[in-house]
């Protein structure tokens, strides 16, 4: 266990176990690395760097984007920032950008906890908390939050990390989503309706290869197993080695983004896989969107699992 001097990402907070290494870094508490035995699972970025393409992050109170960052909640209009101007929307959130702190650390495990106060947009205030923890099974995140304010807030979640398997190409990649149905989005990927995967090119029901497809989709209707959890797969056909993405039941929604929008040598270099409580505009929608009370704790698990053929 090691901490690592700050820069622009912050603070960093190295955990380790069993040929599993993670850092998790001050602002947004990030998860920046992740690795096994050595080789990077995870697309991460420097420490003195802006995380790109949200690389990483912790998206809430809401994942993805609100319409013209205006919505309605229990017979209030409210009005966001709008932090994706060429779309009019309001993306990610508002944690991302803020500096986390650390409550408890071990060798393989960290809590970091970030209280939201109520401000113009989202005038209720929460208090998040991320258990970041690795060993043999790999890297596991256990996220609560309180509300802590008086009254009834909106609430989502995502997160988004960006995987590779070594010297596999997103082409070459075998994807794995166990889901029925895709939303449909329109310029501003933004939800105008919802749409059956099944024989499409959009169908990974059944492992294939991603090829020249360009994905930056939202899977509903998704399967879990018997003990509720739900996992999408990432897969090396020639070494059999694979990386599986869980989440817990509720996690309605995976998001899975093939990175075609950004540039240099992140262009289309590894896959996002996000698992979303609720698909975006929830908060206009009410699609799968929470709803906590005061004093509230909500909670859900999701990980990491990397299998070596």
């Amino acid at each position: 266990m090691s901490t690592e001097a700050a820069a622009r990402s912050g603070v960093q907070w190295s955990i380790e176990a069993d040929g599993h290494r993670a850092v998790l870094a001050e602002v947004g508490g990030t998860l920046r690395v992740y690795s096994v035995d050595g080789a990077d699972v995870l697309d991460g970025f420097g420490t003195d760097e802006i995380a790109p393409g949200s690389a990483g992050q912790i998206l809430a109170p809401w994942p993805n984007r609100i319409r013209d960052g205006q919505y309605e909640f229990e017979g209030e209009s409210y009005q966001l920032a709008l932090t994706e101007p060429p779309k009019r929307t309001a993306i990610h959130g508002l944690v991302n950008w803020s500096r986390w702190r650390l409550a408890e650390q071990a060798a393989d495990a960290v809590v970091l906890e970030y209280e939201l106060p109520a401000q113009v947009g989202y005038p209720w205030s929460l208090l998040l908390r991320a258990r970041w923890s690795v060993s043999a099974d790999g890297l596991r995140c256990d996220q609560e939050v309180v509300n802590t304010s008086g009254s009834n807030a909106p609430w989502g979640y995502s997160v988004h990390p960006y995987l590779r398997l070594p010297g596999v190409s997103v082409e070459d990649t075998v994807l794995h989503v166990p889901a029925k149905s895709r939303i449909q989005a329109d310029a501003r990927l933004l939800p105008i309706g919802a749409t059956k995967v099944a024989g499409s090119e959009f169908d990974f029901s059944e492992p294939r290869r991603i090829g020249d497809l360009v994905l930056d989709t939202t899977f509903g209707d998704i399967d879990f197993d018997a003990d509720g959890i739900t996992a999408v797969t990432l897969a090396d056909a020639g070494a059999g080695s694979r990386i599986v993405v869980w989440a817990d039941e509720k996690f309605r929604y995976w998001q899975v983004f093939t990175a075609d929008t950004l540039h240099g040598e992140r262009f289309r270099r590894s896959i996002a896989v996000e698992p979303m409580t609720c698909p975006a505009d929830s908060f206009r929608t009410g699609r799968d969107l929470v709803v906590l009370a005061p004093g509230e704790t909500w909670a859900a698990s999701w990980g990491v699992r990397v299998q070596v053929g």
